[in-house]
């Protein structure tokens, strides 16, 4: 069992994060934090018994910003913002999701800079501790003044309103709390804004998205080297000294691993089939493979950023007694990488159909049209390839830029947003159909091989053909092709093809 994490406003990383969203890791907050949080809201309290306008503390919000709250009001404002922002539309936001969605806002609340009282973090990391889910629309953020919406329906929960799945189950959210021995929360000045202001809806689909998004590199080195053995390609591509002469991280990475993990085969050393140069589908996999993962170089390194960072408004400086309101909230950085993230796995998807294809066409590979045991009589893996090219079109389509399009909100305050939610949300649409491509050119890869016999491919990638043949058999006459295409794809999705080289690992 991990020990428990404790948060402190600073020191979330994405390996924490994923162990808190998908290892159920308990989360505490640090008591020196807590201290503080309660000196830099006494700073808040005390500006509003000044009589100092603040905008969301004594005043409306968006276009309401003119509007003074009376102070007899102001919890009712908090309470209202929250009632009237959680407009959320379509599917819920899987559990893990919402789980990094909870402990990226508790965290950020920790560093000080939103004036809230510890109570309302301790209340966050209670639903967290205690499995409890809120039911947020994965639809209705447009990425600016924060992820409104979604964090709204968060918020519902802390309040008792709204509903929650637990175990599998979807209930009513004070039920679930008292029958947790935990009470609704009552909120005070600021906290209702602080709440729902923030990207953390976006950083937290988008830091498991990433995740998600590394796995596909990685199986994709291992599966497109098994093409190359099915094929019988050449490893000399892959060669380090001409990846050094480029010079490109990402690329020198990927040709190491298909390097490697072609050492020692012997059918690439008895090729049956002579090439002077192989399809770009091939010989490009570290130029292809290798932007990408730059691409998610780049993007881990802003969303990791983002999961300290202060994405609030109005911020309370406490040793300055000041509250500043500024635009921290916009999802702009954040739209970006998803954006550039969909992007190059459409790259991915599509570089991985073309060796599908390469593999059905018995004039470029030698081998039986389609794979088929009995051609004509047999299809064989004629139509997922076709499935592959259906989704690795609909990727190109999915990967036109979100963070292109603007719609002004709030009467035209809010007048130029990042749809970074949109981003992300179609980012996991994109990568849904690249795990599914993978596992298409997986299992066409191994019958590949299997027609090789008795040459042998790598030790290496004998493991793997080994790992997918234990769930998969080979496809002999013509059979219902889709339960094989979704546990290659599951094969895919669930780091199996990776974890099958172990010792050996891809970076």
């Amino acid at each position: 069992m991990s020990k428990e994490l404790i948060i402190d406003g600073q020191s979330l990383t994405t390996e924490l994060v994923l162990d808190v969203a998908l290892g159920y890791r308990r989360v505490v907050l640090s008591k020196a934090v807590a201290r503080e949080l309660e000196q830099s809201r006494h700073v808040l309290e005390k500006l509003i018994e000044a009589g100092k306008i603040m905008y969301g503390v004594n005043t409306g919000f968006g276009r309401f910003a003119e509007i003074n709250i009376p102070a007899d009001e102001i919890k009712a404002l908090q309470m209202n913002i929250v009632l009237s922002h959680a407009a959320g539309v379509g599917e819920p936001l899987p559990d893990f999701v919402v789980r990094a969605i909870m402990l990226i806002k508790a965290n950020s609340l920790a560093s000080g800079y939103s004036g809230v009282r510890s109570v309302v973090i301790q209340s966050l990391l209670n639903l967290l501790n205690h499995r409890i889910h809120p039911m947020i629309p994965s639809r209705g953020s447009v990425g600016a003044s924060g992820d409104l919406a979604p964090l709204a329906h968060m918020a519902l929960t802390l309040l008792g309103e709204g509903k929650v799945r637990v175990g599998g189950r979807v209930l009513g959210s004070l039920s679930v709390l008292k029958k947790a021995g935990l009470r609704p929360l009552t909120l005070e000045a600021k906290e209702g804004l602080a709440l729902l202001n923030g990207t953390q809806a976006m950083n937290g689909s988008g830091i498991l998205a990433w995740a998600r998004a590394r796995n596909c590199y990685r199986s994709a080195d291992i599966i497109g080297a098994l093409s190359v053995e099915g094929l019988c390609g050449s490893r000399i591509p892959f060669d380090p000294r001409i990846h050094q002469a480029r010079g490109q991280k990402g690329q020198i990475q990927c040709a190491a691993n298909l390097y490697r993990l072609l050492e020692s085969s012997s059918i690439l050393e008895n090729p049956s089939v002579n090439r002077v140069q192989e399809a770009y589908s091939l010989r490009c996999m570290p130029q292809v493979h290798g932007a990408g993962r730059d691409v998610l170089d780049y993007a881990r390194s802003v969303l990791e950023i983002e999961l300290n960072a202060v994405t609030d408004n109005p911020l309370v400086f406490s040793r300055q007694q000041e509250v500043l309101s500024g635009g921290n909230f916009h999802g702009e950085p954040l739209a970006y990488c998803f954006d550039a993230m969909g992007i190059a796995l459409s790259g991915l998807s599509s570089i991985s159909e073309r060796r599908i294809a390469y593999l059905m066409d018995s004039h470029h590979s030698g081998l039986p049209g389609f794979l088929a045991t009995r051609q004509g009589v047999d299809s064989g893996f004629m139509i997922p390839q076709v499935t592959a090219a259906a989704l690795a079109s609909e990727n190109k389509g999915l990967a036109h830029p979100a963070s292109v399009d603007s719609i002004p909100t709030s009467a035209n305050q809010e007048d130029y947003v990042s749809m970074g939610m949109n981003a992300v949300n179609k980012l996991w649409q994109i990568i849904h159909n690249t795990e599914t491509i993978l596992g298409v050119e997986i299992l066409a890869a191994c019958q590949a091989v299997d027609c090789r016999k008795p040459s042998k491919p790598s030790p290496l990638m004998q493991k793997v053909h080994e790992a997918v043949r234990r769930r998969i058999n080979r496809l002999g006459k013509d059979r219902f092709m889709a339960p094989d295409m979704e546990t290659a794809a599951d094969l895919v999705r669930s780091g199996t093809l990776v974890d099958s080289l172990k010792p050996f690992t891809i970076e």
